[in-house]
């Protein structure tokens, strides 16, 4: 069997995942080969890309995300896109995400006091009467689209341990829509925080907002440059000046982190910590109720809540895909890869590998063992996975065991986010008795 070159690149395409992640086609393309060749044509006003190495199997994922000698995050950074100038590029290296060890290890070091079991423990309690406050708000109604719901609760857990007013809270959403959500129309465009509820420290930020999409050149602005975050960068150094205790930027700023290291790290938190779970929330909660069955069994034993978060994030991952950079030649699924090669695991298509998940297209919320790779794997296994699994855990075992009746709207469908990189929902309406 072989696959036409233009179905192989509808892996790249952001408007392939508008209608679903391509998990026939991963199934294909597993079936037939370990790693594939994608090209990167153009994207609307986003020009074209040299290409690289897809890797779609399990074993394949795990060993390059364990082998950064190898398979590098810091020489290209870590999204399939190329930063657009070498200051680009300079800039996203100093992100966390974007390091190898050493310098990896030691900016994990300076956050990861913040996640010990004691803070996560008191965390929980404030996320479970969060979670228990928003659902027992929507009880009354019996119709609402849930993803501004599932959206509220890892915004206000981040705004709590990052020191952000709760007047404030609206940027992070703002900042998430602009950086992950470039690709999809509505979201590059959104602004959700009203200047009026902001502290003045808000308000100054947001007036710093870029007002054009293209950089000086005239290319387009890329999202997740320095001078498109502007306005995130000025409001995370007016929130240091005065760090509210115990907070993680308090925490940065005893780190004695560069002034750089300092922004990119805010920057992690606020849009990566948020946007993860805001996929991963209403994400899990259509996978269940497209399962009826495995609904039910959930509503009638709670106590599954573990193993079932477990399962969503595996049927449902929030992130599609991350991007290495070959630091050397070398062999990959026994296929060569030269250096400097751009090499994407896939971790939708790894979670839906036959080969280490039986019947991997069923949801069965007992599954055990369950090695997804949602989370990543080897050095940047995600900081904050045992802080998502909490909030995850709370807020669904609530909605489907408080919320009697669930189903999805079949008036309106749910509208999914145009993006390679998450797996997000805009809308997911539902109804209940």
């Amino acid at each position: 069997m072989t696959v036409d070159q233009a179905r192989v690149n509808r892996i790249f395409l952001p408007g392939t995942y508008a209608e679903g992640v391509p998990y026939e086609l991963f199934r294909e393309l597993r079936a037939e080969a370990p790693l594939w060749w994608v090209e990167e044509p153009p994207v609307g006003e986003w020009p074209a890309g040299p290409g690289y190495w897809a890797v779609l199997r399990h074993a394949d994922v795990k060993h390059v995300l364990r082998s950064p000698e190898d398979f590098s995050s810091h020489l290209g950074a870590t999204q399939i896109r190329d930063p657009d100038t070498p200051a680009d590029l300079a800039f996203a290296r100093t992100m966390m995400l974007n390091q190898d060890p050493p310098g990896h290890s030691r900016l994990r070091r300076a956050v990861a006091a913040a996640f010990t079991p004691r803070t996560l423990r008191e965390l929980a309690a404030a996320i479970e009467n969060r979670a228990a406050e928003l659902v027992t708000a929507l009880r009354p109604r019996g119709e609402a689209d849930v993803v501004p719901v599932a959206a509220d609760l890892p915004v206000w857990t981040l705004a709590r341990i990052l020191g952000v007013p709760e007047q404030d809270r609206q940027l992070l959403v703002d900042w998430s829509n602009r950086v992950i959500g470039y690709q999809d129309p509505d979201h590059a465009e959104s602004r959700t925080a009203d200047p009026s509820a902001l502290t003045e420290a808000g308000r100054a930020a947001l007036a710093l907002r870029p007002t054009v999409r293209t950089a000086p050149d005239g290319r387009p602005l890329n999202p997740r440059s320095r001078a498109a975050l502007a306005d995130m960068f000025a409001y995370a150094h007016a929130l240091a000046e005065q760090p509210p205790p115990g907070s993680i930027v308090a925490r940065m700023c005893e780190a004695g982190l560069r002034t750089s290291e300092f922004e990119t790290m805010f920057f992690l938190f606020a849009v990566a910590g948020n946007e993860t779970l805001r996929n991963g929330l209403p994400g899990g909660l259509h996978s269940l109720l497209t399962h009826p069955g495995q609904y039910r069994r959930l509503s009638r034993q709670p106590r599954l809540i573990a193993p079932a978060t477990e399962e969503l994030l595996r049927f449902w991952p929030p992130v599609l895909q991350f991007r290495r950079t070959a630091t050397r030649d070398t062999v990959l699924a026994g296929r060569p890869v030269r250096a400097g090669a751009k090499v994407v695991v896939y971790h939708a298509s790894a979670n839906r590998d036959g080969s280490v998940f039986p019947d991997p297209d069923r949801l069965d919320l007992a599954r055990t063992p369950n090695d997804h790779v949602s989370f990543g794997f080897g050095p940047h296994f995600c900081v904050g996975a045992r802080l998502a699994r909490i909030q995850m855990s709370a807020l669904i075992r609530r909605i489907v065991t408080e919320l009697p009746g669930l189903r999805l709207a079949s008036d309106a469908p749910p509208k999914r986010l145009v993006s390679n990189f998450q797996n997000g929902l805009k809308e997911l309406r539902v109804r209940w008795e």
